[in-house]
């Protein structure tokens, strides 16, 4: 028995250093897109410009980092920032919602989330006990992402492009999950797929 319960503690300690060790974390995102281009789809180098809502204005810095993050990602498919001769304009709205979520719910735990009690039984030379235990469990940050992006035809002021990404989970590196997301948001531009698609996008820890 003790040498089973060696072997079970051996491969836990190894599973959970390999976890540890990962380079890479998989956000996984919900998206969904449409496209209606008024002319024919924005090649290589097309160029646009970044617009902003009232709100975004007023935190700048934190726009200036979205819209950073979404400049790479416009980038890989082969849109090009350039103001002064812009044909379409990109607007980018992140939301992001913080719940605290209780970890390992289920076996173990009573319906009202708390933990369930257990009943212990102790023996020994000086004697036995018996009583009850409640097991400790701490709440953790879940984060719920939604992020939009919309291209508009300059010529026209009309929504050519409009695209939305979903994410939910514990990882609390924004800018890593944010530039997931995008690529995610971004996959099959100019021409997407028409649903709902679920993307992985492998992103460094």
């Amino acid at each position: 028995m003790k040498r089973a319960l060696a072997a079970l503690f051996s491969v836990a300690v190894m599973a959970f250093f390999m976890a540890g060790c990962s380079t890479v974390q998989l956000i996984d995102s919900d998206v969904t897109a449409f496209s209606h281009w008024s002319a024919a789809p924005p090649g290589p180098g097309t160029a646009y410009r970044f617009e902003r809502l009232p709100s975004q204005q007023a935190v700048g810095a934190q726009q200036d980092r979205v819209e950073a993050l979404a400049r790479t990602a416009l980038a890989k498919v082969g849109m090009e920032l350039n103001p002064a001769v812009a044909r379409y304009s990109v607007q980018v709205v992140v939301n992001t919602l913080v719940v605290e979520r209780v970890p390992y719910d289920g076996v173990g735990y009573d319906g009202f989330g708390f933990p369930a009690p257990g009943v212990f039984l102790g023996g020994g030379s000086r004697g036995a006990a018996v009583g009850l235990s409640f097991p400790m469990r701490f709440s953790e940050p879940y984060f719920k992402r939604d992020l939009s992006i919309l291209m508009r035809d300059l010529s026209s002021n009309q929504v050519v492009f409009e695209t939305r990404a979903l994410h939910d989970g514990v990882s609390s590196n924004t800018l890593a999950v944010l530039s997931a997301m995008l690529d995610a948001a971004l996959r099959g531009f100019p021409q997407p797929p028409p649903g709902t698609r679920r993307i992985n996008v492998e992103t460094p820890r």
